[in-house]
């Protein structure tokens, strides 16, 4: 069988494959690229985009029911077929626009996933390929639970497409994925119960907004059950079944529909990577600063599957980018990770940047921690917000700011304010000289930074 060479072959075409076929194909070097879903990658498909245009039907719903008796009479009724219909609009012209956008500037496409069966060839379509170069860019896919019955798991795919909002629902799993739909379902209607093996929710970020963000969901109708094992699901006529085990005593709990939410993996099981002697471990494909494979020079990974990055839609263009420039250019690209602000699309929202207090406290002589609720301020009560909180970090010799968490309905917009000024090295002086709208959010961010009396 004839095979077929490419200079540069890409597999997976989400923003980090996109990015660095496009820089190699403008260098005029001869460029193919594969997926085995619908192109276009998770966010703009099945990730960031279609589930923000769902939840902000889930923030109307909160909103009113904050301010029920206060002037609204009732809560609105969701047209859920409507909602899926317009979240549709954003997602379906996604792998159309995307396939013709990479065939106009003369890439091959395929549709499949390849099998890597040496150092420098694939199978793919039946077809073998050789490259001088591959860009691994495949993402993440849905960490696999292992007890009888997780098959009738469903996952993050199925909650964007459900048909209806179901009565009853339980996330196992209390990550960005698992607390983000079981806010958008509960707030719709669904009795929900997250499950998770630990002993808190949203363990990246700050425990003493996490608790108070835990609180909101409870009070809005969440039954959490922490340091819970499942141990198995049975399908009954109408509802599943889930058997866990919670304080050495096993237990079971029904619900339309089970939800794995235990976070994502790198997307590497099909790839036969050990025939191209490319060492991966948890964290995903091993690359060093140029995102090359330090195993096999002809692999270069970028994106969620690389162990350099977090799943964050900004940093995959990024190192895109950086693979692409690295394989037309020789190494000459470093990526360095940058300050990124990472958010939870909860109401309200947590959002964090720069160092978490342990960080900063292992870093730094002495810091001073700005923290406080700060639910009778007045954004909060206008809104009649049941939760809004901060916590501030200053390394205390240089007076700068290193760390910040915040708790808000406007938290995703404002913890932009905190990563601008760390990135510019702010001082506290330097932040409350700065003016912003008032009343806003944005102007609280000051008052957050004030000495308590």
């Amino acid at each position: 069988m004839e095979t077929k060479h490419y200079d540069v072959f890409v597999i997976g075409s989400g923003i980090a494959g996109q990015t660095a076929a496009k820089a190699c194909i403008e260098a005029g070097l001869t460029v193919a690229i594969s997926d085995k879903r619908e192109y276009g990658g998770t966010c703009a498909t099945r990730g960031c985009d279609p589930k923000k245009v769902l939840m902000q039907f889930a923030d109307v719903m909160q909103n009113t029911t904050q301010l029920k008796g206060l002037g609204i009479k009732k809560r609105p009724k969701i047209k859920w077929k409507a909602v899926k219909k317009f979240k549709t609009s954003f997602t379906k012209p996604v792998p159309t626009s995307t396939e013709s956008d990479l065939k106009e500037l003369g890439i091959d496409l395929y549709h499949q996933s390849p099998k890597f069966i040496s150092n420098n060839e694939a199978m793919v379509e039946g077809k073998t390929i050789s490259a001088d170069k591959f860009v691994i860019a495949t993402g993440h896919v849905p960490r696999q639970l292992e007890f009888e019955g997780s098959d009738l798991l469903k996952t993050s795919d199925d909650i964007l497409n459900l048909k209806k909002i179901p009565k009853s629902a339980i996330f196992i799993g209390s990550g960005y994925v698992g607390m983000e739909f079981c806010y958008m379902l509960s707030t719709m209607g669904c009795d929900v119960t997250m499950i998770e093996v630990g002993n808190n929710a949203l363990s990246q970020f700050d425990s003493f907004l996490v608790e108070k963000l835990v609180e909101v969901l409870e009070k809005n109708g969440v039954n959490f059950m922490f340091n819970t094992n499942p141990v198995e699901v049975k399908k009954l006529k109408k509802n599943l079944k889930l058997t866990y085990e919670k304080n050495g005593k096993t237990k079971t709990i029904k619900a339309r529909k089970i939800f794995n939410t235990a976070g994502r993996v790198p997307a590497i099981e099909k790839l036969d990577l050990e025939h191209a002697n490319i060492k991966v471990d948890e964290s995903g494909i091993l690359v060093n600063d140029f995102m090359q494979s330090t195993s096999n020079d002809n692999i270069y990974a970028c994106g969620d599957v690389s162990s350099k990055s977090l799943p964050l839609t900004p940093l995959s263009g990024l190192q895109g980018y950086i693979a692409g420039h690295n394989i037309i250019n020789g190494n000459k690209k470093e990526f360095k990770n940058p300050l990124v602000p990472s958010v939870v699309f909860t109401k309200p929202q947590i959002a964090s940047v720069g160092y978490s207090e342990e960080e900063a406290q292992s870093r730094y002589k002495n810091i001073k921690v700005f923290k406080g609720d700060a639910s009778d301020w007045y954004n909060a009560k206008k809104e009649h917000a049941e939760a809004y909180a901060y916590k501030i970090l200053v390394n205390e010799r240089t007076n700068k700011i290193v760390g910040a968490h915040l708790l808000s309905s406007q938290a995703n917009e404002t913890i932009n304010i905190f990563a601008m000024a760390i990135n510019e090295g702010l001082t506290l002086n330097d932040f409350k000289k700065q003016i912003f709208t008032y009343p806003s959010y944005t102007n609280d961010l000051k008052s957050m930074l004030k000495d308590e009396d």
